[in-house]
């Protein structure tokens, strides 16, 4: 009688998972496009008593976008966050509203149809990203010409023929009519350079060097590609007079320092530098000195008659007004801030929104980046840990610099308010953004291959137990191994180590050898 052959795969339990359906995020886009599409006609309806021409073709153009990006991540990211895409589709339509409501009050500037074109420009490039990018991995070998493509992203604006100076700062290109702003794509290049080279030194920058006053000092070697990033953040300042950008790239530099070496002494250090390079700058140049007394003094009558103070003023008294509910949506004055559409958005917001809807917006926003920083723990893969953790403080620290210069904690930058404030290059840069968290968390959230605790792994005969001896019939694969040469047989043909149980309280005997006899 023939005995029946096990096969491998019957012998091999793979953990299967059921692909997730994401329905928690569809629920949640409904109530931010909700959100969203209530708040343009409440606008319409408050500033002309009707529904304004541009309603129907933002909304359904809103809709046709936050869908679209749903069923692609369905598609090809079935188990990245659920949470992160409807936050950023409710924080793009309320700033869609505000847009629209300065719009229909005449103010030079805002234009909803533009900003809702860029935001479906912006969600095309993300989900490209999405498709195209299977495995975040892959963006590791462009470390070096990540840093390359930050470094020309940077220059740009200085060159003479395209950059252009808006405000007093050189940071604008101007390329065909369209006008750009290259340090908010610079951002995620340094991201991914600091990623990308951290994650190959990060024992080296952690434990070489010298101990000076107790703090683990790198060699200036290891320094050398970080050095030449730094440098070029403190020339933005230098010559492109942009201290909110300068001020991003050095956060994010100490921020992925520290998350890469986990040594507090490069928070202080960082923090030490930041503090020097605050008091030279204000010493040798005059926007920044304007610019900190204009923070200390923004209601001396002299500051404010001359203009100086004028738009931070006047963004005070709009948040005022608005007190903890809001005047409502058209109901309020925001048209009197200067760029209330975009540089003081949140401004707008807090008046017609009031605390509550502003404290609503900054959770949001703290919920987008405490899903990025989950993402970076949950990630296996250093250099996906690195970029993650970047990303997320990157868009922290633009939300604390915009809102901690209009709420006067810190000196006014010119940084704008991400997925809520007008400009094209904001925008598409930070559904970028959006796009890689989005990756990196399908990756840290997809199921493992490997399989469980006490199952059989893949493979089928190569996870056969490896006997030491040589079969006594060599063709017919029968007999007892003798010593001498390693011999692969079928787990099957494994001898026991003694019989299985009948019920959970029988007693197995040890000693008892494979034919069931006592050992001697």
């Amino acid at each position: 009688m023939s005995a029946a052959v096990e096969t491998p795969s019957a012998r091999t339990v793979e953990p299967t998972e059921r692909r997730p359906a994401r329905l928690a995020e569809l629920f949640l886009l409904i109530l931010a496009l909700a959100a969203g599409i209530t708040a343009f006609a409440m606008v319409g309806r408050s500033v002309t008593g009707t529904l304004p021409t541009e309603f129907w073709p933002v909304s359904l153009l809103f809709v046709a976008v936050a869908l679209a990006a749903h069923v692609v991540l369905r598609v090809r990211a079935p188990w990245a966050d659920q949470v992160i895409l409807p936050a950023v589709v409710l924080l793009n339509g309320l700033g869609l509203a505000m847009i629209l409501r300065l719009e229909l009050a005449g103010m030079k500037g805002a234009n909803a149809w533009a900003q809702m074109v860029y935001t479906a420009m912006g969600a095309v490039v993300a989900v490209l990203i999405v498709w195209f990018l299977r495995d975040h991995r892959w963006i590791r070998r462009l470390t070096y010409t990540a840093m390359l493509v930050g470094l020309g992203l940077v220059v740009l604006p200085l060159l003479p023929v395209i950059g252009t100076e808006k405000n007093g700062a050189r940071i604008w290109v101007n390329i065909a009519g369209f006008s750009l702003q290259p340090a908010e794509f610079a951002k995620i290049a340094f991201a991914i350079f600091f990623a990308g080279y951290l994650v190959t030194n990060r024992d080296t920058l952690a434990l070489a060097g010298k101990k000076v006053l107790g703090l683990q000092l790198p060699r200036i070697r290891d320094l050398g590609p970080i050095i030449i990033v730094w440098a070029a953040s403190l020339g933005v300042l230098v010559f492109e007079r942009d201290l909110g950008t300068s001020l991003l790239f050095f956060g994010l530099f100490v921020a992925m320092l520290y998350l890469a070496t986990e040594r507090f002494s490069w928070v202080l250090i960082g923090l030490v530098l930041f503090a020097a390079g605050a008091v030279l700058a204000t010493s040798m140049f005059s926007h920044v000195a304007a610019r900190m007394e204009v923070w200390l003094h923004p209601f001396d009558a002299e500051l404010y008659a001359s203009g100086s103070s004028y738009q931070i003023v006047q963004g005070t008294f709009a948040m005022a007004a608005g007190g903890l509910f809001g005047t409502g949506w058209g109901e309020g004055y925001p048209y009197k801030v200067p760029y209330a559409f975009s540089d003081f958005i949140y401004s707008s917001l807090g008046e017609e929104l009031g605390l509550t809807g502003l404290l609503a917006i900054l959770m949001t926003y703290l919920l987008i980046v405490q899903r990025g920083l989950k993402t970076a723990v949950a990630v296996r893969d250093g250099f996906g840990k690195l970029l993650a953790g970047g990303l997320a403080f990157v868009m922290a620290l633009q939300l604390f610099v915009v809102v901690g210069g209009i709420t006067r904690i810190i000196p006014l930058t010119g940084l704008t308010l991400p997925f809520m404030a007008q400009g094209g290059s904001s925008l598409l840069a930070n559904w970028i953004v959006i796009a890689l968290l989005l990756r990196i968390s399908d990756n840290a959230r997809r199921p493992s291959a490997l399989p469980v605790r006490g199952t059989v792994a893949q493979g089928g005969s190569m996870h056969d137990p490896i006997v030491v001896g040589a079969f006594d019939d060599a063709r017919s694969g029968t007999g007892t191994p003798a010593a001498g040469t390693p011999v692969r047989r079928s787990a099957s043909d494994a001898p026991s180590r003694g019989s299985t149980p009948a019920d959970a309280t029988q007693t197995i005997d040890p000693y008892r050898d494979t034919r069931g006899g006592e050992q001697q």
